[in-house]
């Protein structure tokens, strides 16, 4: 019933409060003559009481105590009591000086006021707990009590107490809150214990616990996998706190709190990128970003807006997601002009143009087609954008006098196994023999990463697809590992690497310990709630066209060079002469326009190179019979 009773209008709870300072008055004046009535004179008493309906009224309406909602009584209400009650008493106390001369005027005194000002406090906070537990009580009788531990007591976790106690479609039993200061555990926060979580490892084994909530912002990634391994293993559900920054007004709500993710496991430390040296190169420039609406390019779009060039040239040939990446940046409102240049980046004309008009002084090469097995089906395409987009931007880099040429490439390119992973390795090439022959014009970097957590067809997102259809869930084979790195972190690293360049460096980046993919996916259904293999089957389909089960980040002919960056390394490779590849690069060309070239455009890219292996594909029976050139692989 209590359920369906609506917010009470504010004039009701106006009119309560003034009712309920009446009563306190009554009694304070009944207690100070002793429960003994019979000696009151009536008319000074009635004085009173419409002194204190008249004072009350305009103090009440000018504090507002009623403004705010009963069942959800906090610290604010109190604090707005004890203002009202404070002001109520001072003015009784004021006209009780005013009037001591007149007797029979008022009934005021010293003690009746500090009892007035006592039992009004009590009674206006009194009746608004009890009208609010009587609501929780109401809302909760028929519901399952969930028992929930908060790991962070601070200030996030403080707010998650408050965010849960409110939830109206959950009954809360918060059980204790996790720390890992010393300092704060074997104390209580709001009522409730702080334990370690060696003693919430014991606390398990007697009380059953339902959910956990990480409200600690400063918790590092491995600390995190340890506590989602630890509470899958007891069947416990692992909920987030929202970054503050996704806070309304210093608040959240509990729609806000979402189940761990995997990509919140992934995730490393935080990396420190030297921003004032960016900052003095990118500021007032003119840049060029390919691939602007895709993963990585839209992110190096987004993050070169801190930097505050002069220009940013968005160029890509998907329409739809480049009118959505400039909807999204007119929302930002930035004062970066952010031009979407809609196109191939294989039209010679329409790139000719495009660097004729806006003169790019610095170029993000990004974009590229990245799926394996749709390249080892279209070899001509991968070629064609890959190879030769790369060769015209970069051509066209050098002929209008661009600064720095800045060029995204994948692990795939070193010992490929597939189309993809050699066109790439041939665009590194290309640039490198570019770098060589104008080396005190356009400073050519690459960089070199693997898998981003959330991209484009990401198997993260592949994954996820599947669990919420009810699987199951295909992994191409038991053991297939690769490396992950989320997009704004490979994202900062390529802004990093492509200032520090000299020119001609292949920059590769720490990408951390490879992860098995089967693992991978174990670990995703159990964080949906699903156990594998018995609510959603895992299937392995064989290794796809081209794919391989490991992937490298440098190959057995390379070495690094450490930078200043801990995470940016130099792979040193062979020297590439451009004239040794032209004619290649040329031949490509005539290639890529007849699709019943494809096994000679194939050979032709193993020739140039020998590491080139296919594996899983319609090309392995190339191997072997490719002619060396001569180059160099390196890759």
């Amino acid at each position: 019933m209590l359920k369906k009773i609506n917010i009470v209008p504010r004039w009701i709870i106006f009119l309560l409060d003034i009712g309920v300072t009446c009563f306190s008055f009554l009694l304070a004046l009944i207690l100070q003559k002793n429960l003994v009535l019979s000696s009151l004179q009536w008319e000074p008493v009635l004085n009173t009481f419409i002194l204190l309906t008249i004072s009350n009224l305009l103090v009440f309406a000018s504090v507002k105590t009623y403004s705010g909602i009963v069942r959800y009584t906090g610290m604010q209400d109190a604090v707005r009591i004890i203002v009202a009650v404070f002001l109520s008493s001072a003015l009784l106390l004021l006209v009780s000086k005013a009037t001591e001369g007149s007797a029979n005027t008022f009934v005021l005194d010293n003690v009746v006021i500090i009892l007035y000002s006592s039992f009004s406090f009590l009674c206006l906070i009194s009746y608004r707990i009890a009208v609010k537990f009587l609501f929780s009580y109401a809302k909760n009788y028929k519901m399952k009590k969930k028992t929930v531990v908060i790991f962070g007591a601070g200030e996030a976790g403080v707010a998650t107490k408050r965010v849960l106690e409110h939830d109206t479609h959950n009954n809360i039993n918060l059980l204790a809150f996790i720390d890992d200061d010393r300092k704060k555990t074997n104390k209580a926060l709001d009522g409730v214990p702080i334990v370690s979580f060696a003693d919430f490892s014991e606390m398990v084994k007697i009380n059953e616990v339902d959910e956990l909530v990480i409200s600690s912002f400063t918790i590092t990634t491995k600390r995190k996998n340890d506590i989602v391994d630890f509470c899958l293993n007891h069947d416990i559900q692992v909920l987030n706190v929202p970054p503050y920054n996704k806070w309304n007004e210093g608040r959240f709500n509990s729609k806000q709190l979402q189940t761990i993710k995997i990509e919140d496991l992934l995730e490393r430390d935080a990396i420190v990128i030297n921003n004032n040296q960016i900052r003095n190169q990118i500021k007032g420039k003119r840049v060029l970003v390919t691939g602007a609406a895709g993963s990585i390019g839209s992110e190096i779009v987004r993050q070169l807006l801190a930097y505050h060039p002069e220009l940013i040239i968005l160029c890509d040939q998907a329409e739809t997601p480049l009118h959505s990446l400039e909807l999204e940046l007119n929302e930002r409102k930035t004062n970066v002009n952010c031009i979407p240049f809609l196109a191939d980046i294989t039209s010679e004309q329409r790139m000719e143009d495009m660097f004729t008009q806006f003169k790019p002084q610095y170029v993000y090469h990004a974009a590229a087609y990245k799926h394996v097995p749709m390249m080892e089906l279209n070899p001509s395409e991968a070629v064609k954008n890959n190879v030769l987009g790369t060769k015209l931007i970069s051509d066209l880099s050098v002929k209008h006098y661009v600064e720095r040429f800045v060029m995204v490439s994948t692990d795939k390119a070193v010992n490929p196994t597939n189309v993809m992973g050699a066109s790439k390795r041939l665009a590194e090439i290309y640039v490198q023999g570019l770098s060589k022959e104008i080396a005190n014009s356009t400073k050519f970097i690459t960089t070199r990463f693997g898998n981003v957590l959330g991209s484009n067809g990401s198997v993260i997102n592949r994954f996820k697809d599947q669990i919420l259809k009810g699987g199951p869930v295909t992994v191409t084979h038991p053991n297939i590992t690769r490396y992950f790195m989320t997009i704004p972190e490979a994202c900062q690293l390529v802004l990093e690497a492509g200032s520090m360049g000299n020119g001609g460096e292949i920059f590769v980046f720490d990408m951390g310990e490879p992860v098995t993919i089967a693992d991978l996916a174990k670990k995703m259904i159990r964080l949906y709630g699903y156990i594998p293999n018995i609510d959603i089957d895992i299937t392995y389909s064989g290794l796809r066209p081209g794919e391989k089960l490991y992937e490298e980040l440098l190959s057995d002919a390379e070495n690094t060079l450490k930078t200043y960056h801990e995470k940016i390394m130099i792979a040193k490779v062979r020297e590439v002469a451009l004239h040794d590849i032209e004619a290649k690069f040329t031949e490509f060309r005539r290639l890529v326009n007849s699709s019943e070239n494809e096994n000679e455009m194939v050979a032709l890219m193993k020739a140039l190179v020998p590491e080139f292996i296919s594996n899983n594909s319609v090309f392995e029976s190339l191997d072997g019979n490719a002619k060396v050139v001569g180059i160099g692989g390196g890759g």
